[in-house]
């Protein structure tokens, strides 16, 4: 991914043959890794790691959060896909969390459904509350390591995985300014 990401930042991302890749898919997929990213217009895993179609198994949400669909998602790319590594992708600017802090601070319901994200989220939020720095960058920060942690713990199916050493969960940030993803340790 790092190698991917790297070209990326660069602008040396390999060419991609779409339609030798399509050829090449349509008996089945083998993901090197599944991504649990917002569904931001300017965040694209397939881009940001140089990949090409049939390499990830993303899922998108606004706010990156693991859910039951996601974990559900996760799931079925570790138990039938065999993916060895889930990156869960934070960005700067992240308005999901951005709207979070905004309704938690003003005690003002966001309209339609977008509560069930509001919800989702503050946790981070809270618990970053009190961090020294910029409290958007720091609930950020946080949401990426709570759902490192659910989905570590997600039973039966990753929490297994996990402890069988054949599952790997790791968080990062993507940099909207120059596409670098840092890693999280």
């Amino acid at each position: 991914l790092m190698e991917g990401n790297a070209r990326y930042v660069d602008g040396t991302s390999r060419r991609h043959d779409f339609k030798h890749e399509r050829e090449a898919l349509v008996g089945g997929q083998n993901p090197y890794a599944a991504i649990l990213s917002c569904a931001d217009s300017r965040i694209a895993p397939e881009y940001a790691f140089d990949s090409a179609r049939g390499d990830l198994f993303v899922c998108r949400v606004a706010g990156n959060f693991a859910n039951d669909d996601t974990v559900a998602s996760m799931e079925y790319g570790v138990a039938v896909l065999g993916v060895p590594m889930i990156l869960v992708l934070g960005h700067d600017s992240c308005g999901a969390v951005d709207a979070t802090i905004k309704s938690l601070k003003d005690n003002k319901p966001l309209p339609g459904h977008i509560p069930s994200l509001v919800t989702a989220l503050t946790p981070a939020v809270k618990a970053s509350a009190q961090q020294s720095g910029n409290h958007l960058d720091n609930a950020i920060r946080q949401n990426v390591i709570d759902n490192i942690a659910k989905l570590k713990s997600a039973a039966p199916i990753l929490n297994a995985a996990v402890e069988q050493n054949k599952l790997k969960v790791v968080g990062g940030i993507y940099r909207l300014a120059t596409g670098k993803v840092d890693l999280l340790s």
